[in-house]
């Protein structure tokens, strides 16, 4: 089965240049050992949540189209895997093992 590993972020937070070569580390270590072991699909980094065009359409036919993120959190959405895994305990331990589950969230849903 295929799930979206949803990582998530406090874009605001500062880092030192330390930190943020660690994370750089840490992901491409982590993307190598997934696709070694055949378990990655998908995976893209998303630009700032500020860059993000939310879109709300109505019953009335009103467009609504707003400059940012829909939801007003400290953690926004900043990239996201695609893996294949025999189940969602399998999934978790992949989700385990993303570095910004470290500093952040990973969010697991199944795909259809």
């Amino acid at each position: 089965m295929r799930y979206a590993l949803l990582t998530c972020t406090d874009e605001s937070a500062v880092i030192s240049d330390e930190e943020r070569s660690w994370r750089a580390a840490a992901l491409t270590s982590f993307e190598d050992q997934m696709r070694e072991r055949g378990v990655l699909l998908a995976t893209e980094h998303l630009h700032p949540a500020e860059t993000a065009t939310t879109v709300r359409c109505w019953d009335g036919g009103d467009v609504i189209i707003a400059d940012g993120p829909f939801a007003a959190t400290r953690e926004q959405i900043g990239g996201f895997f695609v893996v294949e895994c025999k189940d969602l305990d399998a999934a978790i331990e992949v989700a385990t093992t993303v570095p910004a589950a470290w500093y952040g969230t990973v969010e697991v849903r199944p795909l259809s």
